[in-house]
């Protein structure tokens, strides 16, 4: 479990795969991003993924209710990749405290790839 929320009526406990899914969404609703990137562990390639399984091309590290995110993207080319970065950042912080209620203390966008 991530991180888990006291309310009124009890305990709200997030898993790994709900928020890495959040992220991956809010991902890929900027512009300018293609897709996210995933490791293959067996070649060391990375590999581009679009829509099957988001939460491949994040990583994320928590501690006490707050969480930092790590993404692997691909990105258009012909864009400002500093633009994108900082659109995915706002998008994602965003997102995941109002839906989860957790803070994301930081977001670190790795561009693997550029795609024509």
């Amino acid at each position: 479990m991530i991180g888990n929320i006291l309310n009124k009526n009890g305990y709200i406990d997030y898993s790994e795969e709900v928020v890495a899914n959040i992220i991956g969404v809010s991902t890929m609703e900027c512009y300018g991003v293609v897709g996210m990137a995933s490791k293959n562990a067996k070649d060391g390639l990375w590999e581009l993924i679009k829509g099957e399984n988001l939460s491949k091309g994040v990583k994320i590290h928590s501690k006490e209710n707050e969480v930092s995110v790590e993404l692997y993207i691909v990105v258009e080319y012909g864009t400002k990749i500093s633009v994108i970065a900082n659109n995915i950042i706002q998008n994602i912080k965003y997102n995941v405290e109002n839906y989860t209620g957790l803070n994301v203390s930081s977001v670190t966008v790795n561009v693997q790839g550029v795609r024509v």
